[in-house]
Formats: structure tokens, C-alpha cells, sequence
């Protein structure tokens, strides 16, 4: 390879990677940790190099020209192999401190996480964890966490995945709403006009567990719904409806309880995921772990 052809920064490749991902500047800073005007610079150095235009500036937006996308096609590839480097050199750091990112949704992250981490402030003090509490799944290989918890298993290659104990799910519902009803609890005709929360933006999906419960309900049973979980939960125990949710959140709050005990509880499988190179980084390697036990020793109906 002639070394002397490349005359380009790898700083700024990253900054023109990162920007075209992005779709701004603001948004690229911030991916960085840059100013917005450190970023421009780097770009501008970037274009002045190689004597070429990346970018139009449309208003306040920025368009890839078409050299900027064939560039871009290259340099994918690049910030791919930079995230490969940082995962091998991270497997390989022994030490037990430092900052381990954990991804899971938002109910887990609110009322689950909090107790492991107390746990594991007592056994490794010197760890720090940053939560990603979202409903969307993380690439790991990106780095994007170093940690996942979901109830879906992960299909990408290269990942080290552990089952854990399924998560036993319930029909619950505040005893303010359960007292509109003239039988406590309601019967199953009742539940045909009852009003649920929609957890998700898989409504279809949504109809179909419940019709797997034996709930004949369509669209007019679902008058509240939200993407995220939390808002549901909050909409649940304000007595707005009912919905399925974890039996263990009747632990949280007693107000709230299973709308009709007699209905079988519905499991759903829970996965713990890392990669496979983080796997021998001692410090990620500890937080699996614990979370693997804290996730198997609980009570059950946790």
C-alpha cells in the first residue's frame, strides 16, 4: 500500500462518517462530544483534502452530494472496523472499574434495574452503569451497549446469549377501575366491554395475544395507548383500564391486582446478551453475570 496517497485525517473521515448517519451537525456534536463548529471545521478540512464537495447545504440541513455518497459507501466499512478494534481491546482490559452500559426497556430499566444496582454496588464499587431504558434493540456490535435485556432473542452473530427465567405476566388493573364493575372480579363477558391500555405500536399483534387469552376485543376496547410502557403502567394505576403487564409491578403498587386471578398467566422469555469479546472484559463480565443471578434468584412471581 502506498502510505503517502493518504493524505486525509482519520479524525475527519469520522466526522464526515457520523454526520452523513446523523443527518446534522448538531446531531453529530452531540454523537461526539464536539462543538458544532469544531465539527464544521473538520469537514471543511476534510472536503479542502480531497478536493471535493460532501456535502449541500439545504437551509439547515445538510445533503449529500453524489460524491459524498459514493465516498460514503467506503468509509461505512471503516467505522465498521474501528467498532471491531474497540471491542477486541475492550474484551482484553482486565480492570474492575470503569463504566458498563446496560440496554433494556423502560419498564425493566424503572422497575427492575434499580435493586441490581444496589446489588452491585455492595460486590463492585468501582463499576459505574449507564442505563439505555428504550423498546428498541441496540446493536451490540456497534457498541451502541455493552449489555442487553430482552424478551426477544437476539439474532445477530457473534453474541454470547443467556436465557433467563420467563417473565409471568397478568390481566391487572387498578381497584378503582375493578369497582365500575357490578361483580368483582369481572367475567370474561364483562372484559368484552371493558376498556384496556395499549402497550406498543404493535396493535395487531396486540389483539392477537389477548384473542390467544380467549378476550375477543378489537380496536374499540383500546381507548389509552402508548410506545412506552412506563406511560401505560402510570395510565394503568390512575385506573384508566386494564392491561398485561408483569404480575411482579403488583408489588409496587397494591392498588393495583390481577383484574381476573382465574386467567392463566402469560410467560414471556427473557434474554441476556453481550458480545462475545466483551465477554472477557472482567468488569462486563461481573455485571453479566450478576445480572444472570439476580434475574435466576428471584422469588417467584417476580
Amino acid at each position: 500500500m502506498n502510505w503517502q496517497n493518504i493524505s486525509f485525517d482519520w479524525n475527519h473521515i469520522r466526522a464526515f462518517l457520523v454526520t452523513a448517519e446523523e443527518g446534522s451537525l448538531s446531531a453529530a456534536a452531540r454523537a461526539l462530544n464536539l462543538t458544532q463548529p469544531t465539527l464544521g471545521r473538520q469537514i471543511a478540512t476534510l472536503e479542502e483534502t480531497l478536493s471535493v464537495t460532501l456535502f449541500d447545504r439545504v437551509g439547515r440541513r445538510l445533503v449529500l452530494t453524489p460524491i459524498g455518497h459514493d465516498l460514503l459507501a467506503h468509509v461505512r466499512p471503516m467505522g465498521d472496523a474501528a467498532g471491531r478494534i474497540s471491542l477486541v481491546a475492550s474484551g482484553y482490559a482486565q480492570s474492575v472499574e470503569g463504566t458498563v452500559t446496560i440496554t433494556a426497556t423502560d419498564l425493566m430499566s424503572a422497575y427492575e434495574l434499580p435493586t441490581f444496582l444496589r446489588d452491585l454496588r455492595d460486590v463492585a464499587p468501582g463499576i459505574s452503569v449507564k442505563i439505555i431504558a428504550e423498546n428498541t434493540i441496540s446493536d451490540l456490535q456497534r457498541r451502541e451497549a455493552d449489555i442487553a435485556l430482552r424478551h426477544v432473542r437476539p439474532e445477530q452473530p457473534g453474541l454470547i446469549t443467556k436465557r433467563l427465567p420467563d417473565v409471568a405476566a397478568q390481566l391487572l388493573a387498578a381497584r378503582s377501575y375493578l369497582s365500575r364493575f357490578a361483580v368483582h372480579p369481572p367475567t370474561l363477558k364483562d372484559l368484552a366491554s371493558a376498556d384496556f391500555i395499549g402497550v406498543g405500536t404493535d396493535d395487531e399483534g396486540l389483539l392477537a395475544a389477548y384473542h390467544e387469552m380467549g378476550l375477543p376485543l378489537d380496536a374499540s376496547n383500546f381507548p389509552y395507548g402508548s410506545q412506552s410502557a412506563i406511560v401505560c403502567w402510570e395510565m394503568l394505576r390512575a385506573g384508566l383500564g386494564m392491561s398485561l403487564f408483569p404480575l411482579s409491578l403488583t408489588e409496587v403498587d397494591p392498588e393495583v391486582v390481577p383484574a381476573v386471578p382465574t386467567l392463566p398467566p402469560v410467560f414471556f422469555p427473557t434474554w441476556l446478551t453481550t458480545h462475545r469479546e466483551l465477554h472477557t472484559n472482567r468488569r462486563i463480565r461481573i455485571v453479566f453475570d450478576l445480572l444472570a443471578e439476580h434475574f435466576t434468584t428471584k422469588k417467584p412471581g417476580r
